[in-house]
């Protein structure tokens, strides 16, 4: 368990759901990791999980709205550990009802593209240079799959997340000469500790009739995904966009229904 071996992680949004999920895994292969978001003791709360399981881990607040914050997370990450090599945008203002689009208002649109674009654009500023300084570095991006086709609200949500899929591309594009690599992983339904009690059995269900696998996703399967992404194993694939969400959007929107039907469609 050391294909992170000697690496340092910052991952953002990390004291709670997928966040914790990628944080341990992570820890687990044997990578430094800093825990940061604006709750501390929750924070705190995963670094003393990560450090009695034998991993190496700290907390340090961020808050993604204000980049004052975010500057002084990856000043403080670099002075303390000395280098920077991996870093996850996993925090987000995940607006799943923030509307239609006669519905917005600007407030809300601009409240979920500060969070979910400006702020993964700016941390991935302030990490370039400390990755050009090291000769290389792996940066993964925390889509969506509201991102990937038309729904009927999280408009603004899921234009945010457009965006941080083309941002990946062009991250990709521009310093993959500097050997920093930059990857998606868009989560499809990840139930977590933190939200289980809030998913309605009803979404659930209709997740789960579209889902090719027979159960929903845990933050662990985006860990797997961005261990992989974060590790030489993969230092020659960057500017990827990969699914991890069961399969429900490699078939076409039919196939539930079919389904129902016992149809040999099928």
């Amino acid at each position: 368990m050391d294909r992170l071996k000697g690496k340092v992680a910052i991952v953002t949004g990390s004291t709670s759901g997928i966040g914790i999920g990628i944080a341990r895994l992570f820890a687990a292969e044997g990578a430094k990791v800093v825990i940061c978001g604006r709750r501390q003791e929750k924070g705190q709360a995963v670094v003393d999980s990560i450090v009695a399981e034998g991993g190496e881990a700290s907390y340090h607040f961020m808050d993604m709205t204000v980049t004052e914050s975010i500057e002084k997370l990856f000043a403080d990450t670099a002075e303390k550990y000395g280098k920077i090599d991996i870093l996850v945008n996993n925090a987000a203002n995940v607006g799943l009802k923030d509307g239609r689009v006669d519905e917005l208002t600007l407030e809300m649109w601009d409240a979920i593209f500060q969070s979910d674009v400006r702020g993964t654009f700016f941390a991935t500023q302030c990490v370039l240079p400390y990755m050009k300084k090291n000769g290389s570095g792996s940066i993964i991006n925390i889509g969506s799959m509201a991102s990937c086709s038309g729904d009927l609200g999280s408009t603004a949500y899921a234009c945010a997340k457009a965006g941080v899929d083309i941002l990946t591309q062009y991250t990709a594009l521009q310093f993959g000469k500097d050997n920093i690599r930059c990857n998606c992983v868009r989560p499809g339904l990840i139930v977590t500790p933190q939200n289980e009690a809030y998913v309605p059995q009803a979404l659930k269900d209709i997740f789960l009739s579209n889902i090719m696998v027979n159960r929903y996703g845990c933050p662990e399967d985006i860990g797997h995904a961005c261990v992989y992404f974060a590790s030489d194993e993969s230092e020659y694939v960057t500017g990827q966009i990969i699914n991890v969400d069961g399969g429900m959007n490699s078939h076409v929107s039919t196939v539930a229904q079919f389904k129902q039907l016992n149809s040999r469609t099928w």
